[in-house]
């Protein structure tokens, strides 16, 4: 799979980037599920997400940043 870089998403003085959904697709849904499994039943992910509510952060953003923490392990755990 190659790296792939983020994709501008900036509207009016809003300046934000979004994550390439390119790539590998089975990939995607794999994480996908993972992140979908964890926000249902894990007790540290759970927290995560009550605490990342608090900060006032939209689903899908917190949705994101689960799926970037699952990437970054599943990645770490393939090179180890």
């Amino acid at each position: 799979m190659t790296c792939l870089p983020p994709l501008p998403a900036s509207s009016g003085n809003t300046t934000r980037h979004r994550l390439n959904r390119g790539g590998d697709r089975r990939l995607n849904k794999a994480i996908h599920t993972i992140m979908l499994t964890r926000w249902r039943g894990h007790p540290e992910t759970r927290a995560y997400i009550e605490r990342r509510r608090a900060e006032g952060l939209p689903t899908r953003h917190i949705q994101r940043c689960l799926k970037r923490a699952i990437a970054r392990r599943v990645f770490n755990l393939l090179n180890t």
